[in-house]
């Protein structure tokens, strides 16, 4: 039983292209998502620890989310979801100064 070894499949211009778009936007998309998730973590952080600066950093990360959202790196309703989130726990902190 000898095994046939196939030459590869040569792959069309069309598809090489496509490769390369799909590597490029997956990094940017990568990047983003980073970039947001970072932003988040620093301001859940500052609310765990009821810092009064959690307030002044709320419009930076709901910024962040939107950027992140608009280029497609997350879809619309969980940018939503975020952004509810962490206004809703920005709002207790405040209250209990």
């Amino acid at each position: 039983m000898s095994q046939i070894k196939k030459a590869p499949k040569k792959r069309s211009k069309s598809v090489l292209k496509r490769q390369r778009q799909t590597t490029v936007r997956r990094e940017a998309n990568k990047a983003a998502r980073s970039r947001m998730r970072t932003a988040v973590k620093k301001l859940r952080t500052l609310l765990d620890e009821e810092k009064p600066e959690a307030k002044a950093v709320l419009p930076t990360v709901e910024a962040e989310i939107d950027r992140t959202s608009r280029k497609g790196g997350i879809h619309w309703k969980t940018a939503a979801r975020y952004k509810s989130r962490l206004a809703k726990r920005t709002a207790k902190v405040k209250k209990t100064e």
